[in-house]
């Protein structure tokens, strides 16, 4: 087939057949019609990510390459950040996020077992995981309604004299209170972690104080204003390489560290494939390794491999791209949602955006109020096609993975009694709002939602 082609000819043949194969197998999009199920999240994509997929396995370099360094450099150009780290997971861009405070390198701040950190506990476990694994006592806070994040006028009575930390995600694509949450963080010197998984794309309005006195407002993306933010590429997120994440700062230190914890634990910087980048492979001491010990197995912390393929790059690189327009699409979807169930706030607690922000939603919330059967309420909606998530554990520390902790009384704090945790848990529920939803689509939901309303009471 490919006698008398060049290697870059062949390529283009096999490309433009993968094209062609995506524009008629893949984009064989069904009219909806009442009844069919609307997932709350999907995959939103064309032939450039399965091409971009393909050019990556045709190189057959496997690991990470040429399109991990595209993507790592075009998504902190997106973000408007220094430095990203791409990962396998956003879990595990949670786990290096964490881990990079871990290090000796960052002298009196290193976070180190038996301090502690502030958190919320209605969230995903992930945000907290890191933390318990290092022998690190989470500190959770309650949160707002219907803001769904961190309630700040607990962060004074959290404190103690072994915070070190403030790790907390941005809610279905709502901000936390930054500026109070950034704050208090440079008025104790706390790191703050901005676990942005479900948030890409969202925006907040930073307030500078200047040398004079004045207040200056940048709008900034969220997982920018704190000391490291994480993405998640998982397939129902903002967009997606299949698995995958992010890990970005400013920071050149924070930055080093990430990268050593990523790649296991090394200290050599060259990437997969380079040799001597410093020019002193073999002639450097390292602790009490011999004179010249090769430098690429130096290894300066406890570390992992938590690299993605450069096949997940290639998607990644493609999907970034949309970016804009899939976040004008998730807040088009939000807004007409809410415009047709705004006049059921006699039974609903409808959610509202964090002042000064402006999301880039990643779900519609509801909480039912008094009288509205959750449970009912969702079975309803489910058995007519739409499908529905919690708020992902509700409380954290009401759940299995805590019994051993709850019963021995040890590993965790609470402040105050976490009431809206606790409802959340119990009257909460969102569906999706995501970019490949059409207008019918959102319109039968609130529809749906509308006849529910009569079964959940």
């Amino acid at each position: 087939m490919f006698e008398n082609t060049s290697e870059q000819e062949a390529k283009k043949q096999i490309l433009d057949m993968v094209s062609a194969y995506c524009d008629t197998y893949h984009k064989k999009g069904k009219k909806f019609t009442e009844g069919m199920r609307i997932p709350y999240a999907s995959r939103v994509y064309d032939s450039q990510e399965m091409t971009n997929l393909v050019d990556a396995a045709l190189d057959f370099w496997l690991t990470s390459g040429k399109y991990t360094n595209q993507f790592e450099k075009e998504f902190s150009d997106y973000l408007g950040v220094k430095y990203c780290s791409l990962v396998n997971s956003g879990s595990s861009a949670n786990l290096l996020a964490f881990m990079a405070l871990t290090s000796p390198l960052l002298g009196d701040r290193q976070v180190k077992p038996g301090d502690e950190m502030i958190t919320v506990a209605a969230g995903f476990p992930t945000t907290v995981t890191p933390a318990i694994q290092y022998g690190v006592v989470p500190v959770f806070i309650d949160v707002t309604i219907p803001q769904y994040n961190m309630d700040v006028t607990q962060l004074e009575q959290a404190l103690s004299d072994k915070t070190k930390v403030v790790m907390a995600a941005h809610t279905l694509g709502n901000p936390f209170d930054l500026n109070a949450v950034k704050a208090f963080c440079e008025k104790h010197n706390l790191w703050l972690i901005e676990d942005n998984c479900d948030a890409l794309g969202s925006t907040y309005d930073v307030q500078i104080m200047q040398a004079d006195g004045s207040c200056q407002t940048i709008t900034k993306m969220t997982g920018t204003i704190g000391d490291i933010g994480t993405s998640s590429f998982y397939p129902p997120h903002h967009m997606t390489m299949g698995e995958g994440g992010a890990v970005y700062t400013d920071n050149p230190l924070l930055h080093k560290c990430i990268r050593s914890f990523r790649d296991w634990g090394r200290d050599c910087v060259c990437a997969s494939g380079q040799d001597n980048l410093c020019g002193h492979r073999f002639d450097r001491q390292y602790g009490e390794l011999p004179l010249g010990y090769d430098h690429k197995y130096v290894y300066s912390h406890f570390g992992y491999n938590l690299k993605a393929t450069d096949m997940q790059a290639a998607i990644g690189c493609a999907q970034l791209m949309k970016m804009p327009s899939f976040t004008e699409k998730r807040r088009e979807n939000f807004e007409r949602l809410h415009s047709r169930l705004k006049d059921l706030e006699d039974y609903f607690i409808l959610p509202v955006a964090c002042e000064g922000s402006n999301p880039s939603w990643f779900g519609f919330m509801l909480t039912c109020k008094d009288g509205v059967d959750r449970n009912k309420l969702v079975s309803y909606i489910e058995s007519h096609g739409i499908q529905t998530r919690m708020l992902f554990a509700g409380n954290l520390t009401k759940h299995p993975c805590f019994d051993q902790m709850r019963q021995e009384k040890r590993g965790y704090r609470i402040v105050g009694n976490l009431q809206n945790s606790d409802r959340i848990m119990r009257d909460t529920f969102w569906i999706g709002v995501y970019p490949g939803m059409t207008n019918e689509m959102l319109d039968y939901m609130a529809k749906i939602i509308r006849e529910a309303i009569g079964e959940g009471r």
